[in-house]
This record gives structure tokens, sequence and C-alpha cells, in this order.
């Protein structure tokens, strides 16, 4: 697979979690995954989420403490992944239901949009933006 723009590549606990919740949550399709050896954790996932995608993998401290993290191993994570949506707030309620929790709630913003932040059950944090209503 080759991209032609910067592709987040997440770390998580309990990848196989994580998958189904962006795929309830975010509409997120599971193009291929890699499994560890036992079976247990996700070595390597490729998910498209509208028109992007994102890369994710189960964390490995066992194979030592260099590259990425899974947010709670960091105590928190350094960016957010914005979801742009026709319907900011449809988006919205189907992600908190799925479990997300809220960390700005969404409204109509200065800079002219629909946002809000969330933060996923695996410590990523999510805005989701859309049209003013």
């Amino acid at each position: 697979m080759s991209y032609s723009a910067p592709v987040p590549h997440l770390v998580v606990h309990d990848g196989e979690a994580a998958i189904a919740f962006y795929e309830k949550a975010f509409g997120a399709k599971c193009e291929n995954k890699h499994m560890s050896e036992d079976g247990k954790k996700v070595m390597h996932a490729h998910l498209t989420v509208g028109a992007g995608a994102i890369l994710l993998n189960d964390d490995f401290p066992e194979f030592g403490d260099h590259g990425a993290k899974a947010p709670a191993r960091l105590g928190g994570t350094s960016c957010a992944l914005h979801l742009e949506v026709p319907d900011a707030d449809a988006a919205w309620e189907r992600a908190v239901k799925t479990g997300a929790q809220i960390v700005m709630p969404l409204d109509n913003q200065f800079w002219g949009m629909r946002y809000g932040q969330l933060k996923d059950p695996f410590g990523h944090i999510w805005s989701i933006g859309g049209p003013l209503k």
C-alpha cells in the first residue's frame, strides 16, 4: 500500500477492541490485520475512515522502550485526530454512544465550525467538525 499523505499510526492496548470501537464509533473499515504469533495482539492493522487511513498496532513494551507508545504508558496523547463530517451532531452522538468520553463539548465555534473533542477508550483524542447549525 502506498500513501500520498501522512497517515496516523496509533498504538493501543487491546488492538482488537480498538478496531471494533473505531468501526462502530467512526465507521472505520478494517482493510487488513496481522496478529502476533500467539494470536493475542495486533501487530499491524490498516483501517480506512472516510477517504483517510489509520494504521494501528498493540503496544509491545517487551520489544523495548523506543518508538510510539500507547497513551496509557505516556499518561496521555500528544495529538488529536480530526474528522471532518457533513453532520457533526450525528457523528458525535454515535461516538459517545459507543463509549467515547467528552473532552470539549460539541458546539458552534467562533472560527465557523461545529466542533468538539472526544477521548476514545484507548486514550486517543478525536475532534469532530462540521458545518454550523
